[in-house]
């Protein structure tokens, strides 16, 4: 219970963090580029790769909070971070294949899902 309560609770704030974050990068850079989701990801996978481990080998903290940083808070704030540690565990693990595939089938099917959900909309 407690843990779906750190998750819910870290994921508001994840979120919160997005939009202000896409609204400040946006009326610094604009629109042109998506500079404000690029910059999500980027520190989303940063503070991802950082929190894992610093609250796995050096800050004790309960499996609730921890779940609530990384599932909730991080989750929230960009789902890239998630795919970016997934991807780093299989490369450390020696599973550089499945990594790549990783990778390659998450990109082609995403933009393949996105374009497919795009055209369904637009066609409906």
């Amino acid at each position: 219970m407690w843990t779906y309560l750190a998750i819910a609770i870290g994921g508001t704030l994840g979120c919160w963090a997005r939009y202000a974050m896409t609204d400040i990068v946006q009326a610094l850079f604009g629109r042109a580029f998506p500079t404000a989701t690029l910059c999500i990801n980027v520190l989303g996978s940063f503070l991802m790769g950082f929190l894992f481990i610093a609250t796995l080998d050096r800050v004790s903290i309960s499996p609730a909070v921890r779940a609530g940083i990384l599932t909730g808070g991080l989750g929230g704030f960009t789902t890239f971070s998630t795919f970016s540690m997934e991807t780093l565990l299989l490369a450390e693990q020696g599973e550089t294949l499945k990594a790549v595939v990783y990778v390659t089938l998450s990109i082609a099917l995403g933009l393949t899902a996105v374009f497919g959900g795009a055209y369904l909309a637009r066609s409906y």
